[in-house]
C-alpha cells in the first residue's frame, strides 16, 4: 500500500480574501498548526473545502501550495467530485500532476446514479490513475451508498485502498471488517462517531472540526489507539457540542468561525454562503465560547505509553 490510511486527516477549510481570491497565506497558517498538532493527511477540496464552488484552477493552486508547504511530512490528497466520468478522470489526472498522494472520491454529483453506473464511475476513475483512492461513501448527504456488494466489485481494483465511512451506522464498521478484513481499510468520516467508529476498528479519522481544534482531535485518536479510553472518552465528551457543528447544512460557516476563535482561520466564505448572522451566529457562538472556556488540559499525546 502506497499510502497509509491512518490517523486523523484533516478535511481542510479553503481559506478566502475579503476580495474573495485564495488566501494562501492564513492557509498555510492553518496547515501548519495541523502538521503541528500531529495529524496524518490533509484532504483539499471536499464539502469543507467548499469544492463546488472551486474553480480548476484554484484546486491545482491548493494542491500545489499543500505539497509545498507539507514537504513530504504528511500524504496530500485531493477530493474528486465530479459530474461526469470524464471530468473526474482529468480531475485525478491533475491532481497527480500537482503532487497529490491520494484521492477522496465522491460518487457522480447532480445525477442520481444507479449501482452499476456508480461502480463504473470509480472503476473508470481507478483505471486511469495510479494513485490510490478512498471512496466517500455518504448516502445522507449525496444519495448515493456504495453498498458492501459493490464494494466487492470496485476492490477488483486494486488502488482502491479505503472507505470514508459516512454513513452514520457505526455497526457498519463491523460489516466492513467482517467481509473485507483489511483489505479495505476504513476512516470514519463523521465527527459525532469517529471515536466509536475507532473503537469499532477504523482506521482512522477523516476530521471537520480539527480544522479549528487539531490538537485536541488528534489527542483523542492517540489516546483510544493506545488503550487509554477514558481520557479520549472525557476529551470526546468535551469535543461534542463543538462536533455537532459539522453535521449541519452551514458547517461550513460554523468551522470556520472556530477557526476565527483558536486564530488559525478566517470567516470569510465564497457566495453563496454567507458568514452566520442573527440568532444562528449567538447560537454557534455560544457553543465555541463555552467550549474555549471549559478546554481541557491535554496530556503529551505524541509520546504516550500503552496502558492496559
Amino acid at each position: 500500500m502506497s499510502l497509509q490510511w491512518k490517523g486523523v486527516m484533516p478535511a481542510v477549510t479553503t481559506k478566502f480574501t475579503d476580495s474573495d481570491t485564495l488566501d494562501l497565506q492564513m492557509f498555510e497558517t492553518n496547515i501548519n498548526a495541523q502538521l503541528a498538532a500531529g495529524v496524518h493527511g490533509i484532504v483539499l477540496g471536499g464539502t469543507l473545502g467548499e469544492a463546488s464552488t472551486l474553480l480548476d484552477e484554484e484546486k491545482r493552486i491548493l494542491t500545489r501550495a499543500t505539497v509545498d508547504i507539507v514537504k513530504g511530512q504528511v500524504p496530500v490528497l485531493m477530493n474528486i467530485a465530479e459530474q461526469s466520468t470524464k471530468g473526474a478522470i482529468q480531475a485525478a489526472q491533475k491532481a497527480e500532476e500537482d503532487g497529490a498522494k491520494g484521492l477522496m472520491m465522491l460518487p457522480p454529483m447532480r445525477y442520481n446514479a444507479g449501482d452499476r453506473e456508480t461502480v463504473e464511475y470509480f472503476k473508470a476513475v481507478a483505471n486511469n490513475t495510479s494513485l490510490p483512492i478512498m471512496v466517500y461513501n455518504n448516502p445522507i448527504d449525496y444519495k448515493i451508498e456504495v453498498t458492501l456488494d459493490m464494494f466487492e466489485e470496485l476492490l477488483k481494483c486494486d488502488n482502491i485502498e479505503a472507505v470514508k465511512e459516512s454513513t452514520r451506522d457505526v455497526s457498519n464498521v463491523t460489516r466492513i471488517k467482517n467481509r473485507f478484513g483489511d483489505r479495505l481499510k476504513i476512516m470514519t468520516g463523521v465527527d459525532t462517531v469517529a471515536l466509536e467508529s475507532l473503537l469499532m476498528g477504523a482506521d482512522g479519522w477523516i476530521a471537520g472540526l480539527v480544522c479549528a481544534f487539531p490538537r485536541e482531535t488528534v489527542a483523542i485518536f492517540e489516546l483510544q489507539k493506545t488503550g487509554r479510553i477514558k481520557e479520549a472518552i472525557e476529551i470526546y465528551r468535551w469535543f461534542l457540542p463543538l462536533l455537532e457543528l459539522d453535521i449541519n447544512p452551514k458547517l461550513v460557516q460554523n468551522i470556520k468561525l472556530a477557526e476565527v476563535f483558536t486564530g488559525i482561520g478566517t470567516e470569510n466564505v465564497r457566495a453563496p454562503r454567507l458568514p452566520l448572522f442573527g440568532e444562528e451566529r449567538k447560537k454557534v457562538l455560544k457553543i465555541i465560547e463555552q467550549a474555549l472556556e471549559a478546554r481541557p488540559t491535554l496530556p503529551d499525546y505524541k509520546n504516550l505509553n500503552v496502558r492496559n
